[in-house]
């Protein structure tokens, strides 16, 4: 019990310490470079960092791993409530802690809740994931206003639950550390560099992450330029990581009953892809359809890999060696959406052509999803 609640609670914290910047952007008074920076850097700094999160497992245990992730990022987060002058540097702190907390809580749940439990936990974990994100954006700026318009006590709200996380995870330091495993690649990740499949993988998880991060961001802006309120733009917001949240339950879940994934991944890209249409094309008032069914999609695009993490390696190592990987090269694809829609849209003046962007690239992603989806384990076939 004790394991399954730390866990939760890791989990709940994995996308918190992010999900109130954007509500708080416009009442943070920062240039464009600043602004920019600020939503670029945490997908670009989990990317440059996923590696550190395999090592760390390698060499202190899972649960030694997670603490001083955990430890990690929630330092970061005080930082980065310390003002303008901590607000990047924290924000950095805090993504190194997500980057090394983001390999590592797949292997766990593999390790310790394996079998038919898989699908469910890995649920669990995208929901719980999606959930913390939604609940600040949805505090941030009732706190901000509570504690008499001060931003830096809003994001620092997210220190309390990763500090309850932390101190969940001190119990389980006493446990024995697990093994590594093996794997018939041996202790180096490089292997996976000659298989299209773990590319295929990289692609699926980046854009899907790409997408994310750039509704994350945006998302607010592109209906309070459709005349929404700010308030009602951070609701839609909030509903939209809420039903992250519910399609990262059900996306693996579902997944995890079958061998083959093809289906599930395009049936979670068709769902990006409708509702993106919809906040681009369909009247403002109707923000809340489109969040949802756009929030369903990429909470289960967001979750689904985590099941593949399991199914195409033979083992723990070759799972973390995997995870490692994909969310390394997938957070550098995704760092660029930010930046890349804000770009598109001083260039163009309106939202059509960040769009446009996002849903050409899912259906790109459609093909990736269809060779990473196949019912097979990396590197027994040579494949």
């Amino acid at each position: 019990m004790a394991i399954t609640i730390a866990f939760v609670l890791v989990c709940l914290n994995l996308r918190i310490v992010f999900g109130g910047v954007g509500p708080l952007l416009p009442y943070m008074s920062l240039d464009p470079l600043t602004a920019g920076a600020l939503t670029a850097f945490p997908p670009l700094c989990m990317g440059l960092f996923a590696p550190l999160g395999a090592v760390a497992g390698r060499r202190l245990g899972e649960a030694r791993a997670l603490f001083a992730a955990m430890a990690i990022l929630t330092a970061g987060i005080l930082i980065r409530s310390c003002g303008m002058t901590g607000l990047l540097a924290g924000t950095v702190i805090a993504s190194l802690g997500v980057a090394a907390l983001n390999v590592l809580t797949p292997v766990f749940v593999r390790r310790n809740f394996g079998g038919p439990r898989i699908g469910v936990m890995m649920g669990v974990y995208a929901m719980m994931m999606g959930g913390g994100g939604g609940i600040m954006a949805a505090l941030a700026v009732p706190i901000y206003h509570a504690a008499g318009d001060s931003w830096p006590i809003a994001l620092a709200g997210a220190a309390v639950p990763a500090a309850i996380a932390l101190a969940m995870l001190i119990p389980l330091l006493g446990t024995p550390r697990s093994p590594a495993g093996s794997s018939g690649a041996g202790q180096r990740w490089h292997w996976l560099l000659r298989h299209p499949t773990a590319w295929s993988l990289v692609c699926f998880f980046g854009i899907q992450c790409l997408v994310f991060y750039v509704v994350l961001a945006w998302l607010p802006a592109i209906y309070v330029d459709k005349g929404v309120s700010p308030a009602t733009a951070g609701l839609y917001l909030a509903l939209c990581i809420l039903a992250v949240a519910a399609g990262g339950f059900f996306g693996p879940t579902l997944a995890a009953r079958r061998d083959d994934h093809r289906g599930h991944i395009l049936v979670c890209i068709a769902l990006c892809i409708t509702g993106l249409a919809g906040v681009l094309l369909a009247p403002a008032e109707t923000g809340v359809v489109w969040s949802v069914i756009l929030g369903l999609g990429m909470g289960a695009g967001q979750g689904i890999p985590g099941v593949l993490y399991a199914r195409r390696t033979a083992d723990h190592l070759g799972m973390m060696q995997l995870s490692g990987m994909v969310q390394s090269f997938g957070y550098l694809i995704a760092a660029t959406g930010p930046v890349m829609a804000a770009a598109l849209h001083g260039w163009s003046g309106g939202w059509a052509w960040p769009i446009g962007v996002l849903l050409g690239l899912l259906v790109f992603n459609g093909f990736a999803g269809l060779r990473g989806g196949r019912d097979h384990v990396i590197g027994a076939d040579g494949r």
